[in-house]
């Protein structure tokens, strides 16, 4: 068995784990992250890309909108490539003109600092030409953009610069607890190392999970109880970029009440429905109705656009109370003492709380995290910006412009992203990777209109060129020849000695987010892919093509409740 010593110990690959694992790193700590798949595979990479201003919560939850404007501030400069600055608009639209919400609003946002300034409906209208001309007021706050994929990865390039060991497809399957009942002591977690199949334990003076919605389950395996109250989110993708502005309902937060645009198309969200079980990620006919429905509401003419995409993320709500609907929870965030709460020293479990306060929540728990080690070391996250922010803020024709001044339309991947070879050969080179995808998190491989149709087969074909010449950039260890394929130790990038089955799981993926959205358009762009893999191709019956370990519990297909089937069943 693998062993592994370090000082503080993080559960969870999402942007509060690389949070603290960057945090912790600056401050001198050594640090081991583990993550059961890939990084932002949770809930991170699972939203809709909003940086929040705080004005969706002044009203309701000022704590979290306070939280919300400072990180606000601070990840424009920690994070700046990651970003764009699109403003954001809250609309009085005619559903809701007859609500005093509107000045309670604005006194709000002024009462806990977000600057807010109602603007003309003939302004509004000039900058977003689309939005609904029936509406009567419109209030201004700085909103953004926000890549979260980019920027847990950058995170996590900031904490490896600062020493912290990240480790991929490495999943918790226990606490190690020492101790007997009122002097119990987590010292460090086993692990499974889904790519190798080892088993590897890890010492840590102290442990932090940082899992999300799956902090209940890690929890419980030191006989601690974290009651999560996980909500369902369920977003779609149109295939146009309608508005370059953040639009919101000014009212109370609901279902379907923003659009949000991200890279070259628009976020129509999101639904709040709790769930017990937070890999329940279904999509119910109703919730993409409901999106388009409200989304009429401030840009008509929308429901009728081509829709790409539908996919949920789990809200990771935790509060002490009950509340009787998951809108009722705060988000604002939580740390955990598990020592003074449970009896239980040595852990900690930092949850609930937005995308946007992820370094805020890194800071905090790492400054418990210091008394608890008996040392003094100050947070230098806020002040300290990550690889790649050097750029300025994202700009959306930032690929088209390198494409062009270099001329490289005939290296195009994909087409509807604009990813060239080098990028993918450059992100496979870059990050621990099983998947496509994982490169899909990295470079947005296979996230235009045709949904992987074009480039799913160009880049198996040129990953399987890079692991037949032995092109890899391996970190420690040495590459060796076992049963005819590469094998690496598990913290290497592994080989991709089976193309048929990254093919095959890849578009298996890519139709989850696809079936709760045929019709029109995209029907018939989900038929012309259906003709090139399936007719063409013969990608069902592909040699080596059947899902196996660690991918085969990645794709299980859940059809109707109670009943799963394998991808290709699906």
């Amino acid at each position: 068995m693998k062993r592994l010593k370090t000082e503080i110990l993080v559960i969870g690959g999402g942007a509060t784990g690389t949070g603290i694992a960057w945090d912790a790193a600056l401050r001198g700590f050594r640090v081991v992250l583990v993550e059961k798949r890939d990084l932002t595979h949770g809930t991170t990479g699972r939203y809709h890309g909003l940086l929040h201003s705080g004005g969706r919560y002044p009203v309701k939850d000022p704590d979290s909108a306070r939280e919300c404007i400072i990180e606000n501030r601070i990840l424009r400069r920690t994070h700046a490539h990651c970003i764009e600055d699109t403003s954001g608009f809250f609309v009085v639209t005619p559903e809701d003109a007859d609500s005093d919400y509107p000045d309670r609003f604005k006194a709000a946002c002024d009462e806990v600092g977000i600057p807010c300034r109602e603007i003309s409906v003939a302004e509004a209208l000039r900058r977003e030409p689309l939005l609904n001309p029936r509406i009567n007021r419109v209030f201004e706050v700085p909103d953004g953009a926000a890549d979260s994929f980019l920027a847990t990865h950058a995170t996590a390039q900031a904490a490896r610069a600062a020493g912290a060991q990240v480790l991929t497809y490495h999943e918790v399957v226990d606490l190690i607890v020492q101790g007997g009942e009122g002097d119990q002591q987590v010292v460090g977690a086993k692990v499974l190392d889904v790519a190798s199949g080892e088993d590897v334990e890890v010492h840590a003076d102290l442990t932090i999970t940082a899992a999300g919605a799956w902090a209940g389950q890690i929890a419980a395996m030191a006989g601690c109880e974290v009651k999560m109250t996980p909500g369902k989110g369920a977003m779609i993708a149109m295939n146009h970029r309608v508005c370059n502005t953040v639009l919101n309902r000014c009212k109370m937060p609901g279902d379907g009440d923003i659009i949000v645009p991200i890279h070259t198309v628009a976020v129509i969200g999101t639904t709040d429905e709790h769930v017990d079980d937070p890999e329940n990620l279904r999509i119910e006919p109703w919730e993409v109705q409901l999106m388009l429905d409200e989304g009429e509401k401030m840009i008509p003419g929308i429901s009728q656009a081509r829709v790409v995409r539908a996919w949920a993320g789990v809200r990771p709500l935790y509060q002490e109370t009950e509340a009787a609907d998951t809108r009722d929870v705060t988000r604002s965030f939580t740390l955990l003492d598990h020592q003074e709460r449970d009896g239980v020293a040595g852990f900690l479990t930092m949850t609930g709380g937005k995308w946007t306060t992820f370094r805020m929540m890194a800071a905090k728990a790492v400054d418990v995290a210091c008394e608890k080690l008996g040392v003094q070391r100050s947070c230098k996250t806020a002040s300290t910006p990550v690889p790649g922010v050097d750029q300025g803020h994202y700009w959306l024709g930032h690929r088209l412009h390198e494409v062009e001044e270099k001329r490289l339309q005939g290296e195009l991947v994909c087409e509807c992203e604009l990813v060239t070879r080098a990028m993918l050969e450059n992100a496979a080179r870059q990050n621990p990777t099983l998947t496509l995808d994982d490169l899909r998190r990295d470079v947005r491989l296979g996230m235009g209109p045709c949904q992987g149709g074009f480039c799913t087969y160009r880049a198996v074909g040129i990953l399987h060129e890079m692991a037949e010449g032995g092109d890899w950039r391996l970190e420690n260890g040495e590459r060796r020849m076992e049963n005819g394929g590469w094998r690496v130790e598990s913290n290497l990038h592994p080989p991709f000695s089976n193309p048929n089955l990254l093919l095959r799981d890849f578009l298996q993926e890519r139709w989850k987010g696809l079936t709760p959205i045929l019709w029109g358009r995209q029907l018939k762009q989900e038929r012309l892919d259906e003709l090139i893999y399936l007719s063409l191709m013969n990608v069902d019956h592909l040699p080596g093509a059947e899902l196996s370990s660690p991918l085969s519990d990645f794709y299980l297909f859940d059809t109707t409740p109670g009943e799963e089937t394998e991808a290709s069943d699906a």
